[in-house]
């Protein structure tokens, strides 16, 4: 099953070492899962304050910079895994490096209907 873990941590809570060896230790945990055919992807995003928020209202689209609400934590990265069951994502997700300062919100993906990207192989199906 696939499994998308967001992950969660006050971007100012870093200093630039830990956030250099975040990047590596996450790095290496790409690569033993990429072994392990789990790995489906991942990325770090850039800091919040490049954000942009869009929504529609009415019919008007309205864009704002950054995100749309404050939070103490903000979504920082995420990594697309293909695991067994939850218990295997939740083990995953504690490998995570961020984990150690933030969180890690494990979502289960979906499955759309007529769509035929091989990331959404093996995941849970819903009628819409």
């Amino acid at each position: 099953m696939k499994y998308m873990l967001l992950v969660y941590s006050d971007e100012n809570a870093w200093t630039e070492s830990e956030q250099n060896q975040c990047y590596t230790d996450s790095l290496e945990l790409t690569r033993q899962l990429e072994a392990n055919g789990q790995y489906l992807g991942a990325a770090p995003l850039q800091p919040i304050s490049s954000a942009t928020s869009v929504r529609v209202r009415q019919g008007k689209q309205l864009v704002t910079d950054g995100p749309f609400a404050e939070t103490r934590e903000q979504l920082g990265g995420y990594f697309l895994i293909d695991a067994r069951d939850l218990n295997e994502a939740i083990n995953i997700a504690g490998r995570i490096p961020a984990a150690h300062k933030g969180t890690i919100e494990i979502r289960p993906v979906v499955e759309l209907p007529g769509l035929t990207n091989d990331v959404h192989k093996n995941t849970t199906q819903v009628s819409i």
